[in-house]
């Protein structure tokens, strides 16, 4: 399917707790999480990809995995809206962030690649192309590696993917590629998942494998297991008692709703309304010393 065939709905007011960003695909509303195949060509090893943060961003946005159509919506903490921090000399996210649909990293199982539980989400992504996608977009990306970032005591995976469009795409084959083509890229990408929490009173993150990203063949590898884990949470094999696996087109789910039920849900957010002001403490740098 084309990614064109996709759209966004807004509800509520930008940068505020009652905002959401919902889904529609061709033939009406869908879960981001769920609905959205994981393979836009799967011989070619082509994945979907959902944008939930544009690059140079600083709003904090993700996939809502608990609320019914899965809307992106900004995180919060301490009951306001999530920003992430200005680390020195890294703006906002310094990619398009995002995550591969029908994928789910099991907080039942231990990684044996990182001896730590899944995050309880989808796989995040992170695209290193030079455009900037717009929030909810859906974007077709060629995978070429990945880091493993231990979170909290979590394994996230962090996978590294490029716009099939992006003209530096046919030279982008590997992990190997990028540091030819991008020099510095991935030393950056690793220092910002290491610092981005210091400015909160965090400690740095750490990574399995001593903080050196994986190849192409191993990321596809991590992502094959997150979409069998996913296909298991929505056959009800999986347990994740928070996870809402409502969907408008998952062929035997238990929990596949109409259109006219996915209307509703749209229907019970407030109405579009105009951006709240963001903190100017967002726009501070944070210089750190590890």
């Amino acid at each position: 399917m084309s990614t064109s065939a996709y759209s966004i709905v807004e509800r509520g007011s930008p940068y505020s707790l009652d905002y959401r960003v919902f889904l529609r695909g061709p033939n009406g509303f869908i879960s981001p999480f769920h609905d959205i195949p994981l393979y836009a060509d799967k011989e070619q090893r082509i994945f979907n990809m959902v944008v939930e943060i544009p690059r140079w961003t600083n709003a904090k946005m993700e996939i809502n995995k608990e609320e019914r159509l899965n809307p992106i919506k900004q995180d919060v903490k301490k009951e306001k809206p999530r920003y992430v921090d200005n680390c020195f000399p890294h703006h906002g996210y310094i990619w398009n962030y995002g995550a591969l649909p029908q994928t789910w990293e099991d907080p039942n199982h231990i990684d044996s690649n990182t001896q730590a539980k899944g995050d309880n989400d989808p796989i995040d992504v992170c695209e290193i192309g030079f455009k900037v996608h717009a929030q909810g977009s859906v974007v077709q990306v060629k995978v070429l590696g990945c880091f493993a970032l231990i979170d909290e005591g979590e394994t996230d995976w962090k996978i590294l993917a490029i716009d099939v469009t992006d003209p530096l795409a046919k030279q982008l084959n590997d992990l190997s590629d990028i540091e030819q083509h991008l020099p510095g890229f991935l030393h950056a990408s690793r220092e910002w998942f290491k610092v981005y929490k210091i400015p909160q009173g965090k400690p740095a993150n750490q990574f399995a494998f001593n903080g050196e990203p994986k190849n192409r063949d191993f990321a596809l590898n991590i992502i094959d297991e997150t979409h069998r884990y996913w296909t298991a949470l929505m056959s009800q094999q999986g347990q994740a008692a928070d996870i809402s696996t409502h969907n408008t087109t998952v062929t035997g789910s238990a929990t596949k709703i109409e259109q006219e039920d996915a209307q509703a849900i749209v229907d019970q957010a407030p109405p579009l309304g105009p951006a709240q002001p963001i903190p100017v403490e967002v726009d501070r740098w944070h210089y750190i010393r590890l």
